[in-house]
């Protein structure tokens, strides 16, 4: 069984693997205050409200964006499951290569993203990411990243909306019922709304257009399900992408050597495989 942790800038996404899939996906805040023991009892928790006891999981993998929360994070999994986690990073074996100007500067995330529709639905292939951050990454029909675009996620435009005005209130995030507001929750909530739809769609055009060339847009992140069914211009919704991303990447580098129970005893051959 295989755990695979998505640090992101507000929630750590943890979810459950074994041979046949996912079993369970969970969400916890992101909190770089948090130490390794609390990290650590969060994640036997998890464990065992999904049934699981701590020596069935063989491996962990871990995609982060937020390095001051990866000593205590990474920590925490030492100590409660005996594992030294691998990390998806610079150099890591993804099966995609990386042709933009900076291949260091591509978010981990965004990295298993790729892999994941790659691997799932071909390319080439545009890969929408919906998060604190709103991502979109290229993956052409020869396995290369070309090309990405970032922009403010949905909940971060909301946010600066009723942190940044005096008398604007925090709202749902949610489709309105009609644009034709008459009130200041529902203005604000058919504002957010269609200009986050618009805006997607209008990035989503001028990559075909600039591009000249056919691909398949697929959607992930906490925030997609706001827009399922609401444009014609996304052909798929995956929220579990990231963790099929790892998933592949883990099963490319099965066999790496750093594998082991914490006190030295190195595992036995295979026995960080899936079972």
């Amino acid at each position: 069984m295989l755990i695979a942790a998505d640090i992101g800038n507000t929630n750590i996404v943890i979810g459950f693997l074994d041979s046949d899939g996912m079993i369970d996906t969970y969400r916890i805040a992101t909190d770089s205050g948090c130490t390794s023991d609390e990290y650590g009892l969060k994640l036997t928790q998890l464990l065992d409200l999904t049934g699981i006891v701590p020596d069935d999981v063989t491996d962990v993998i871990i995609s982060s964006v937020v390095p001051q929360v990866m000593h205590s994070f990474k920590a925490g999994i030492l100590k409660f499951l005996g594992l030294e986690p691998m990390v998806v990073g610079q150099g890591t074996k993804s099966g995609l290569s990386i042709r933009i100007d900076d291949p260091k500067s591509l978010g981990a995330d965004c990295l298993a993203d790729c892999v994941g529709a790659y691997h799932l639905y071909g390319g080439p292939v545009l890969v929408i990411d919906f998060g604190t951050a709103t991502t979109f990454n290229y993956v052409n029909a020869n396995r290369c990243i070309t090309c990405g675009l970032i922009t403010p996620g949905l909940r971060t435009c909301a946010r600066a909306l009723w942190q940044g005005t005096a008398q604007l209130p925090e709202v749902e995030i949610t489709r309105p019922n009609t644009i034709l507001a008459t009130e200041t929750k529902t203005a604000m909530q058919a504002g957010l709304f269609y200009d986050f739809l618009g805006g997607t769609e209008r990035i989503i055009e001028q990559f075909r257009r600039e591009l000249k060339e056919d691909f398949t847009v697929v959607a992930t992140g906490g925030l997609s399900s706001v827009l399922k069914g609401e444009t014609d211009m996304i052909d798929v919704y995956d929220p579990d992408l990231i963790f099929k991303g790892m998933l592949q990447i883990y099963t490319q580098t099965i066999d790496r050597p750093s594998s082991h129970r914490a006190g030295g005893a190195a595992r036995t051959p295979g026995a960080h495989r899936l079972q």
